[in-house]
């Protein structure tokens, strides 16, 4: 039976850091179940992209990076907001899994708690690989590029993801 983690992000966008943590998976696993998280929210600042525009930046990133789809299952799950039954929804929606992969406190804990083993992933550059920052880089045209899969920064481009990005500060400006 083929060994298989499973990795939670919101990917808002896919960086560096996100690949160097599913590369790290599949070095100890044979397959990874790669989920994107809070999947029902986009055109929002903080959540910009879309499920599907999501899934097209990891799919776009894995092949960049050669590794093979058959070793990756990608999977969009909603947030439930109801954190005792956060872990359930995603049993639910993914195959079994050994281990999940996470470094973000309360996903460790709400898989701990429902008797998950857990392990940390080591950070790469952390300090420059923080979706939040590449966005606000983005918003200050101050080379975010170099800081995702090519790939991914070409798929932003073509979906105008600045603009959007963009727009979402005005919209939100107007709101307050």
């Amino acid at each position: 039976m083929k060994s298989r983690g499973l990795y939670i992000g919101r990917f808002q966008p896919l960086h560096l850091g996100h690949l160097h943590a599913i590369k790290y998976v599949l070095s100890e696993m044979d397959e990874v179940i790669i989920v994107i998280g809070s999947a029902q929210y986009s055109h929002q600042l903080d959540n910009p992209f879309t499920a599907g525009e999501r899934f097209t930046m990891v799919r776009k990133a894995l092949k960049e990076a050669r590794i093979s789809p058959s070793r990756c299952l990608i999977i969009p799950i909603r947030d439930m907001h109801v954190h005792m039954m956060w872990v359930a929804e995603v049993e639910g929606y993914t195959p079994r899994f050994d281990f999940v992969y996470s470094n973000e406190p309360l996903t460790r804990r709400l898989f701990l708690e429902a008797g998950f083993q857990v392990k940390s992933i080591p950070f790469k550059k952390r300090h420059l690989y923080l979706a939040t920052k590449i966005r606000e880089r983005m918003l200050k045209d101050s080379s975010w590029t170099k800081l995702v899969p090519k790939k991914v920064a070409e798929y932003i481009e073509k979906i105008d993801g600045i603009g959007r990005l963009e727009d979402l500060t005005k919209i939100d400006s107007v709101q307050c």
